[in-house]
């Protein structure tokens, strides 16, 4: 597991100015719509596996390897499609937790 976690976000060169306006009135409609109603539910099995991680550390002593990559695939994808919507990337975010 790699830790800690680092972000980084590559400027992009050039912004079409035209999809920067687009961007800026459908943004919510077109990404935040799809990707919200699934991060919804994603954030709601993250936080009933951080309140199980809780638990299993308590009485062990370590985080379950499984679970942290859970999380943490709820956590990139999250800030994916925020780092789009902020206008910090012009990769349309995927619909996976992947790196």
């Amino acid at each position: 597991m790699p830790y800690p976690i680092r972000l980084t976000v590559d400027y992009p060169p050039t912004q079409s100015r035209g999809i920067l306006v687009l961007r800026l009135l459908l943004g919510w409609a077109y990404v935040g719509i799809p990707h919200g109603l699934c991060l919804a539910v994603y954030g709601i099995a993250a936080a009933f596996a951080l309140l199980v991680a809780f638990f299993v550390i308590l009485f062990t002593g370590t985080f379950p390897p499984d679970l942290y990559r859970f999380v943490v695939g709820y956590y990139r994808w999250y800030t994916r499609v925020h780092a789009y919507l902020m206008m910090m990337t012009d990769e349309y975010p995927p619909f996976n937790a992947s790196e």
